[in-house]
């Protein structure tokens, strides 16, 4: 049987307007308005989608990985309705507002903790941060191969087949097992999983880990520091500088630029 891990973040949904938040000054942060529920990340649910599909083709079992402080249920054991045959929720005060190193560094001892895998999927990247980090990150950490930007994944005994995302097609790449594969929206979404489904989803494992658990070091000087937060200006205008040809219009912006003394 094939072990598959699929690591899911819970976000704010990446649909509310930004007109909505407003900006704490003097705690620097980005506030969003309030009763907006989480999501789960939708290229996450893509990496989920690809493990199930897997699934359906061969004998596996998928478990799903998520890090936070603080979760919404009903969001985070979605997963388990849709397919998934375990969730693993990594839970502490000291993961609220991690950097992408040590959340790898999290999900990857998470990983080592489970033991034995062929595959690890994640989303190609996170919809709150959009870094596109943690995949690859959790690949290094363990010593594995990672591809990126996977539309379609395979496991083939022992090596996981990926057809990656180019600007003017694909590439079909193979690696050997166990491998990270980080993937785009065009795997496919989500299954929407029925009644029954979320009433077995009840009786599936649930484990919580705790850093100590993991055996991690949470502080250190490499997390960042916000200086400044500030509100734009919502008076602003946009202005079209028309032209013949491209260079008379990156003329007449240069141009723009140097009396508005941008540059």
């Amino acid at each position: 049987m094939k072990n598959i891990i699929v690591c899911m973040k819970q976000v704010l949904d990446p649909e509310i307007p930004l007109s909505l938040f407003h900006i704490d000054a003097e705690a620097r942060l980005a506030v969003p308005p309030k009763a907006t529920p989480p999501v789960l990340s939708p290229f996450d649910e893509n990496a989920l989608e690809g493990a199930l599909r897997i699934k359906d083709a061969q004998e596996a079992n998928v478990t799903v990985i998520s890090l936070g402080k603080k979760f919404v249920r009903a969001v985070v054991t979605s997963p388990l309705a849709a397919g998934a045959d375990r969730l693993v929720l990594l839970k502490d005060e000291a993961f609220d507002d991690f950097n992408t190193w040590l959340t790898a560094s999290a999900i990857a001892a998470a990983i080592r903790k489970l033991g034995q895998f062929d595959l690890v999927l994640c989303g190609l990247q996170a919809a709150d941060t959009n870094t596109g980090q943690v995949g690859t990150g959790i690949a290094s950490l363990l010593g594995i191969p990672c591809i990126t930007a996977a539309r379609k994944v395979e496991l083939l005994n022992d090596r996981v087949r990926v057809e990656k995302v180019l600007p003017d097609g694909y590439a079909l790449i193979e690696a050997p097992v166990p491998a990270v594969v980080t993937t785009t929206y065009e795997v496919g979404a989500l299954r929407e999983p029925g009644v029954e489904a979320f009433m077995s989803a009840a009786k599936k494992p649930v484990t919580t880990w705790n850093a100590a658990e993991l055996g991690i070091q949470t502080g250190g000087t490499d997390r960042f520091d916000r200086l400044k937060m500030f509100q734009p200006a919502r008076d602003s205008k946009c202005e079209m500088l028309e032209g013949v040809s491209p260079d008379e219009k990156a003329a007449r912006l240069v141009t723009r630029l140097r009396e508005r003394k941008v540059i």
